[in-house]
């Protein structure tokens, strides 16, 4: 990819990494789901899968009407996170239940916490250029991804973290 030459290339360039976020963290989402032992975060994880996919489909849409190609751009901030959270919860996960719901907690916050800013700078994007529709699209993201971010935080204070002790 060439270097953004504008603020819609720059745009553009966040929706293709976004894509590519989301996709890499929605695969090691799947393996997490399955090593939780907690009820609630297993359910969490389970429905975030399906808001990854709906965020992706509503990125595809975006690119589509931004007249750019729908293609995502390989995004290795979150190689670097999906590494990160590979090798926690994998080989050198914990075998104590508890303890490696924490750690499954720790690794999808902080992937999280990347797709806030992304999506954020986006719908900043899409407000400075004027595309409203993209900007509440974007928005609505955001909100639902802290939000997620948020259940967890009270998840891991009020029994995780507790059960992990």
């Amino acid at each position: 990819m060439s270097a953004p030459q504008d603020l819609n290339e720059l745009y553009t360039g966040e929706l293709q990494d976004l894509w590519s976020a989301n996709d890499q963290m929605a695969k090691v989402i799947k393996k997490m789901t399955s090593k939780a032992s907690d009820p609630k975060l297993k359910e969490m994880l389970t429905k975030s899968q399906d808001g990854i996919a709906q965020h992706t489909e509503m990125l595809k849409g975006l690119l589509e009407t931004s007249g750019e190609k729908v293609k995502k751009e390989h995004c290795k901030g979150m190689e670097g996170l999906v590494a990160e959270a590979t090798k926690h919860t994998g080989d050198e996960a914990p075998d104590n239940g508890p303890v490696l719901d924490a750690v499954i907690i720790a690794q999808y916050q902080r992937m999280s916490h990347y797709g806030i800013a992304g999506f954020g700078t986006a719908a900043s994007f899409a407000g400075t250029l004027g595309l409203k529709d993209a900007v509440k699209a974007l928005d609505k993201a955001t909100k639902d991804i802290y939000s997620g971010d948020e259940y967890l935080t009270k998840l891991a204070e009020m029994s995780v973290n507790i059960n992990a002790q």
